[in-house]
């Protein structure tokens, strides 16, 4: 790079670091400060924050290889990871989760199962799939981050990643949630100027006549195909995407895995702070609504670097390199700098996030309820401040064993995810699944998972998945009907708190006559439904009208776009005029 660009690069990482140090007063306060913000940040800044931290610069440049590779009917691979997640969010799940009033997801098992040795066992299951989980995303962000930075510094990927990783560490170390939802609202606004930046040189040096030229008739074309053509499938011969040849039967993986996923909660684990930490289920929900809003730029970038990457660059062979390499020969000298930073921002953010959340999981539900129960604050931020860097160590061993980005990808949201989302859509639907066939479907599952990822002929999602998912599914229901159903007031007390709706017949007769008719406004099943249905039209057309524009497919842009307000409108009558009152705000400190 040149000297501008460094020095701007440098000089954001130092003002994050500042930052870091800035708000370590705020976070040693308490534990609920360290891990929440004291419960007291705006819902703009936490959709902000949660919606950065999916912004992750691993992840983008796996998106910009999807489409160089498959154009627009890659959008279908990012099913799998719930990329329209906003839409469950804002309609339902958003303010069940902040209704629940813990600190982390594992602590919610307690609210569910009881603090008995059966909520117990369902709070060690989850914390242990939740740590395992973050620690193969960090491994994941490790393959991103050393193949982006390896093509601006003569360096190995590997040691780029490791200086990386411990400026990144160290500031998520100090600060707390504060310095992670802080950073990450600078790091939106970087990234949205730098993702409108890139989408604008993308369509001026893009033109129709070069992509009628470059690309097959069908390429902007979301119809996917059954089994891609001999052509494409014999350019992926012998390289990491050889699976994708039979397209069909991953697409329905992919879905079906998608809708699981959001029914079952938030995508990713460091999700659940984000609505735990706002000030009360009205916020959360806006949390939701608004969380998909800044996602709306990558997409148009991502398209736009694919697009300038198969009209002016050829010698990338390595898909998951085409990002930094269009970066590197499109930008002007300065304006590069500011891309890059942003998208290390992005790439900070994720993983602060993650490795904020993983460390909140080992101290809050393994090491405070299982070893030191008495612990003071100060001890158990101390101990977070090594949970954190264990959790980076073994992230990055993770990274150093794998071969590319679609390797641990496949693994964390294929094997590992189907470990777990059948669990976790029944806790929130069936009044029945106790706190020991939570344990057990996951835990099978997560063993199941295991020796899928050891086993190379299960390894194609379309076998892994669904093996791993009915090991969890027989645990789940075996565990549940052998045992006792959970206490009952545990059941009412849950239901009255949290009020969602699917089979939970024996629980609701009893409560019926408790809920007052204020309480069950907006809490149906039908109006979630509806709610969910357009948010999904929502957010799908918000993301597919910049790609469209970039590409300069403008009548479908306009269509994406238009599809997208009109969902908007409705959800002004059917979603926001039924959200739950404000909540008192705290007092001052």
């Amino acid at each position: 790079m040149n000297s501008i660009d460094t020095g701007i690069v440098v000089l954001y990482f130092a003002a994050m670091l500042g930052l870091g140090f800035w708000y370590q007063r705020l976070a040693a306060r308490n534990l609920d400060s360290y891990f929440l913000g004291g419960k007291r940040i705006h819902w703009l800044a936490l959709a902000m924050s949660g919606s950065v931290s999916n912004f992750d610069i691993t992840g983008t440049m796996w998106i910009v290889a999807l489409i160089a590779l498959f154009g627009m009917k890659s959008m279908w691979n990012h099913w799998m990871w719930g990329f329209l997640m906003g839409a469950f969010f804002l309609a339902f799940m958003g303010k069940w989760i902040r209704r629940s009033g813990v600190m982390t997801g594992a602590e919610w098992m307690v609210t569910r199962f009881g603090g008995g040795v059966e909520g117990k066992a369902a709070r060690g299951a989850y914390a242990l799939m939740a740590v395992v989980t973050m620690v193969g995303f960090v491994g994941y962000a490790f393959q991103g981050i050393g193949k982006f930075a390896a093509i601006y510094v003569d360096m190995d990927p590997k040691l780029c990643a490791f200086g990386i990783f411990l400026v990144t560490t160290t500031y998520v170390m100090l600060g707390g949630l504060y310095s992670v939802v802080i950073t990450d609202v600078i790091q939106t606004i970087i990234l949205t100027l730098a993702a409108i930046v890139i989408m604008c040189v993308a369509y001026a040096h893009v033109t129709p006549e070069a992509i009628a030229a470059l690309l097959p008739a069908d390429w902007f074309s979301l119809v996917p195909p059954w089994e891609l053509d001999a052509e494409q499938t014999a350019e992926l011969a012998n390289t990491d995407y050889e699976v994708y040849q039979w397209f069909g039967p991953l697409l329905i993986v992919w879905v079906v895995k998608g809708l699981m996923l959001n029914l079952g909660g938030p995508a990713q684990m460091y999700d659940f702070q984000r609505f735990l930490a706002a000030r009360d289920p009205r916020d959360a929900a806006k949390v939701g609504a608004a969380w998909s809003v800044f996602l709306i730029v990558r997409w148009g970038m991502a398209m736009g670097i694919a697009l300038l990457a198969i009209v002016g660059i050829s010698e990338v062979s390595d898909p998951e390199q085409v990002m930094p390499a269009v970066l590197q020969n499109y930008l002007p000298v300065g304006i590069r700098g500011l891309v890059i930073a942003g998208l290390l921002a992005a790439f900070m953010s994720t993983f602060s996030s993650t490795v904020n959340s993983g460390a909140s999981y080992v101290i809050r539900d393994i090491w405070q309820p299982f070893v030191r129960p008495g612990a003071s604050d100060h001890h158990l931020i101390r101990a977070s401040y090594v949970a954190t860097i264990g959790i980076v160590l073994a992230g990055t061993l993770i990274g150093l064993n794998s071969g590319s980005i679609r390797e641990v990808y496949d693994w964390i949201m294929g094997a590992l995810g189907a470990a777990f989302v059948i669990p976790n859509v029944l806790r929130w639907f069936w009044w029945r699944l106790n706190g020991f066939g939570y344990a057990i479907g996951t835990l099978a599952g997560l063993i199941m998972s295991f020796i899928v990822w050891q086993v190379s002929s299960l390894s194609p999602l379309y076998y892994a998945f669904p093996l791993v998912s009915l090991v969890s599914l027989v645990a789940t229901l075996a565990g549940t009907w052998l045992t006792e159903p959970t206490d009952e007031k545990t059941l009412l007390d849950f239901y009255l708190n949290v009020r969602p709706f699917g089979f939970w017949g024996p629980v609701r007769e009893k409560v019926a006559t408790t809920l007052d008719r204020s309480q069950q406004r907006g809490e149906g099943i039908g109006l979630a439904v509806v709610n969910t249905l357009l948010g999904l039209t929502a957010i799908g057309g918000a993301y597919l009208a910049p790609m469209y524009l970039v590409g300069h497919y403008h009548s479908s842009a306009l269509i994406s776009i238009g599809l997208a307000l009109a969902s908007v409108v409705a959800l002004k009558f059917t979603w926001h005029d039924y959200l739950p009152e404000a909540s008192p705000a705290p007092p001052a400190e």
